[in-house]
């Protein structure tokens, strides 16, 4: 006779002793494990009633709250294991990407990754996202030294590159933007993002023609690319290439008419294109083709 099949135990609250903490703790497991969050939070909670000086119940508490979509208990329950072990790397980085990628906490978040890379000082993630946490709060100086200390662990990391290009263009350096994100490129060729923000700071330093390739460089990753198209309309009649620029005002205009046609005939820059006859023709198209609508 065959024996029956192994199951897993789940402890019903009113029959679990008052000192089982070791119970709670693997049916928060378990029950973790099964996708049953809340529950499994009861769990953890029931077993820190019994051990609060538990790392492990913490930090599970704090993973099984981040599930929840609970972020702000889920760092004040990752915070607690760090009292703990404060020497533990997992629940400073784990704190670190809740107040990172689900507060906007960027303050908080830095001195979490930063605490976690006192104990893995060479770990790739804590160094990145310590460098994003100085990216997205402004500090773009310390968010370049991040990002170049996590090159010298990963050294043709695109991420690394492209950020550290994110953060020269902020910060008004374009020439060391424009050297990250070509070195970003030489990574991943096909980035658009790469391409196209190379080709809003050739745009800005007035280097046109450098910024129509690199708009077209956009375009051959999408081919359906307005924005590149109307940028690329801005450079060629800032040249005077008004042909070209009637040209490249039709894709945007054939594609989103009701999203460009104002815009357009508000921009200063075409004025110089009113008397062409073949920019008054699209312009007639694009105003019927947004007009048939109401007219039907």
């Amino acid at each position: 006779m065959s024996s029956p099949p192994s199951r897993t135990t789940i402890f019903n609250p009113l029959e679990c002793r008052p000192d089982s903490y070791k119970g709670w703790y693997q049916q928060g497991n378990t029950l973790w494990q099964q996708g049953k969050y809340n529950d499994a939070l009861l769990s953890y909670e029931r077993a820190l009633e019994y051990y609060p000086g538990d790392y492990w119940a913490w930090y599970k508490r704090g993973i099984t709250l981040e599930h929840l979509g609970r972020y702000r208990d889920a760092a004040e329950s990752y915070d607690n294991a760090c009292q703990i072990q404060p020497e533990n790397y997992w629940a400073w980085y784990d704190q670190g990407c809740v107040y990172l990628n689900e507060i906007d906490d960027f303050a908080q978040a830095i001195p979490c990754f930063q605490r976690a890379l006192d104990y893995l000082p060479k770990d790739y993630w804590a160094t990145y996202r310590l460098g994003e946490s100085y990216r997205l709060s402004g500090q773009y100086e310390a968010a370049i030294a991040s990002f170049r200390q996590t090159l010298t662990i990963r050294q043709e990391d695109f991420w690394s590159w492209y950020r550290q290009a994110d953060c020269f263009r902020r910060w008004g350096h374009y020439a060391e933007a424009l050297q990250c994100y070509k070195k970003s490129l030489e990574i991943r060729p096909n980035d658009y993002w790469a391409w196209f923000r190379q080709g809003e700071l050739w745009q800005k330093l007035y280097r046109y023609k450098k910024a129509i390739a690199c708009y077209h460089g956009a375009l051959d990753v999408e081919v359906d690319d307005d924005y590149s198209w109307y940028e690329i309309a801005l450079c060629q009649v800032l040249q005077k290439n008004y042909p070209d620029a009637v040209y490249a005002l039709g894709k945007v205009l054939e594609w989103y008419p009701s999203t460009y046609l104002g815009l357009i005939e508000g921009e200063p820059a075409f004025v110089d294109l009113h008397a062409l006859p073949s920019y008054q023709a699209l312009l007639q198209v694009a105003r019927q083709t947004v007009m048939e609508p109401i007219l039907d």
